[in-house]
């Protein structure tokens, strides 16, 4: 039994069920669609599947982040009870999410005087899902809340990130690539490789000419980083397109043998600026 709380936002991409299980607080990002509001706090529910059919057919979404307001609301149901915090958050490569999390903990900390330790994770979507897996493990060995920390500040670098889109007007839009490249890389069929650097934004790193062969590539950069034990689990989240989840599982397989692979599909505010059509690979490796 953890004598202190963890919280974690819904950028992780983990399912409901897996907060529940191992008593984790969730605070949810949200995004508006159709000039509706979902997610945040009051906002309203929309499937996944829901999400990526109405962005294949043209919508705009746009997500905003954890406010400080809305991260004081889930500390305060530990600090109030004198319960220490652990938080584990969204990249702040990505979002501001992360200091809204370290205002809250400074107003809390000294009106409640808990200790509220937030760790940015510089991970993103079900790289961040693996990172808090880990470190719940190691919390739940028995180890105090500053272990947990240290534990969690030296994983961080480890979790490599790799991902390929299948359409680049997500990044475009985004600014990670520029127009002229999007128009031609659509054109010629070419599918970028990108991942989360030690800064924890995403950063182009390559390109290959059509969709197995960026699947394909996910996998030689995890032959080239990966340093995972034979029970260590391996992570996949992707926008909509099991079947090249299929495809890339496969190749992992017949490379690494038997493993422990979780699939997920990403969430709706990480897919609103990667697009329908990504798929990601995550694990631990010597450096991201």
């Amino acid at each position: 039994m953890r004598n202190f709380a963890i919280i974690t936002d819904s950028s992780t991409d983990l399912p409901k069920e897996y907060f529940n299980e191992h008593d984790v607080d969730c605070v949810q990002l949200g995004f508006t669609m159709d000039e509706v509001t979902y997610g945040g706090e009051d906002g309203a529910e929309m499937d996944v599947k829901e999400f990526y059919k109405r962005l294949r057919a043209g919508s705009m979404p746009k997500t905003f982040q954890v406010t400080p307001e809305q991260a004081k609301k889930h500390m305060v149901r530990y600090a109030s009870e004198g319960r220490d915090i652990l938080v584990l958050a969204f990249s702040s490569g990505l979002s501001g999410t992360c200091n809204s999390y370290r205002i809250a903990a400074e107003e809390l900390t000294e009106k409640y005087g808990v200790k509220i330790f937030v760790v940015d994770t510089l991970c993103a979507s079900l790289g961040e899902g693996l990172f808090v897996d880990y470190v719940i493990k190691k919390a739940d060995e028995g180890v105090t809340l500053e272990e947990t920390r240290d534990f969690a500040e030296e994983l961080k670098l480890h979790i490599c990130h790799f991902f390929t889109v299948d359409n680049l007007f997500h990044l475009k839009r985004g600014g990670r690539v520029s127009a002229a490249t999007a128009v031609l890389g659509s054109m010629l069929n070419i599918k970028p490789v990108l991942h989360v650097d030690n800064e924890g934004h995403l950063i182009p790193i390559g390109k290959s000419m059509g969709r197995k062969k960026s699947l394909s590539a996910l996998v030689e950069h995890m032959e080239k980083q990966q340093t995972l034990e034979e029970d260590e689990p391996i992570f996949i989240s992707h926008g909509d397109c099991i079947e090249d989840v299929e495809y890339l599982k496969s190749l992992i397989l017949s490379r690494f043998g038997d493993r422990k692979i979780f699939v997920n599909e990403i969430g709706s505010v990480i897919g609103t600026h990667s697009g329908a059509g990504t798929v990601a690979l995550f694990f631990r490796g010597k450096q991201r």
